[in-house]
């Protein structure tokens, strides 16, 4: 009978992109018992491509999570690759591949099924919902955007939208079980209007984080967002997403305490992103812990120039192994 001591913990990431890749990539190192989940709103750059062409679910943040849990390196690069030129130039090898399995089979799961084979994945990835998730944001102002993509690029005329979809969207059956029946529920950084808010407003996700006897723990962003989290703190973070799952289910919060680097801070000065700010005082009062560590990671970030929307993505990230360390430690504590 395993003890708690040699026992691999089943934990269960919530999120999609960077955010998740970045926590599979080190939780993959601790534990064979790893379930991302994955959500599916995505609809910039080649997914959103596919999305409109072939009227499949999105691919590029499956994709992401399932190179990230890989344990090949060659499969990796190949799901990877983008094509630099011709009619499919800045289309990721994956997300074809993912795509081209769907359409054979009528089935996603079924392309996320032989995308595991191939690439050797550690754990498992599952689609959140396999329902058409089609984002709609709402402000305090009036202002109404349709679509993941148009909403991570414009800046809102309010704080704290209103995030619906288009069409009613259910969470996956095995996506539920998977939270009921985790030791440990993260949900990983990301954008939080355009990704995170979007995993958390699917119906049934809210009931499921409620339900679990599962710890969940939230590891907050870095910088803030210009036009969408000006001056948000961390308790600005975890209260954006209770107020988006309709629970309060937040036991442990990952926090950063690093500064950036002197070329990083310059960067995203000008870009008008800040570092999350945080409250020790108000922290400490919490309904939950709060754990402040430094979690940046100094190595420099760079994209596939044929990345149709590289100029979106985050050049700073979390510390995998560090966050990966501490959510362990949550675990054994």
């Amino acid at each position: 009978m395993n003890t708690k001591k040699n026992y691999q913990p089943n934990i269960v990431v919530i999120g999609g992109g960077t955010g998740s890749f970045t926590l599979l990539s080190g939780l993959k190192r601790y534990t064979g018992n790893i379930t991302a989940l994955v959500n599916m709103a995505d609809d910039g750059g080649n997914t959103g491509e596919l999305r409109d062409d072939l009227g499949v679910l999105p691919p590029g943040d499956v994709r992401q999570c399932l190179v990230a849990l890989s344990d090949t390196a060659r499969a990796r690069d190949l799901f990877n690759y983008r094509f630099d030129e011709g009619r499919l130039q800045g289309s990721s090898f994956g997300n074809l591949f993912l795509s081209a399995v769907e359409k054979m089979t009528n089935s996603f799961e079924e392309a996320i099924e032989l995308a595991s084979e191939v690439l050797r994945i550690t754990g498992r990835v599952i689609p959140l919902t396999l329902d058409d998730a089609k984002l709609v944001a709402k402000t305090k102002g009036g202002l109404e955007v349709h679509g993941q993509h148009k909403l991570c690029t414009i800046r809102l005329d309010t704080l704290k939208p209103d995030l619906s979809f288009e069409k009613p969207v259910h969470i996956h059956d095995p996506a539920r079980q998977a939270i009921e029946h985790a030791d440990i529920v993260v949900i990983s950084p990301g954008n939080l209007n355009g990704s995170l808010g979007p995993a958390m407003i699917v119906e049934g996700v809210g009931e499921a984080l409620e339900k679990t006897k599962a710890k969940v723990v939230c590891v907050a962003n870095l910088v803030t967002k210009p036009g969408q989290t000006d001056s948000f703190t961390v308790q600005d973070h975890v209260s954006e997403l209770e107020r988006f799952a309709g629970v309060e289910m937040i036991d442990y919060v990952i926090y950063n305490t690093d500064e950036p680097t002197k070329h990083m801070r310059e960067k995203y000065v000008r870009d008008g992103e800040y570092m999350l700010e945080f409250d020790l005082d108000a922290l400490e009062h919490a309904p939950y812990r709060a754990i402040g560590l430094p979690l940046i990671d100094k190595s420099i970030i760079t994209y596939d120039k044929n990345d149709k929307i590289a100029h979106v993505r985050s050049l700073i990230r979390h510390n995998s192994d560090r966050v990966a360390r501490e959510v362990m430690k949550i675990y054994f504590s």
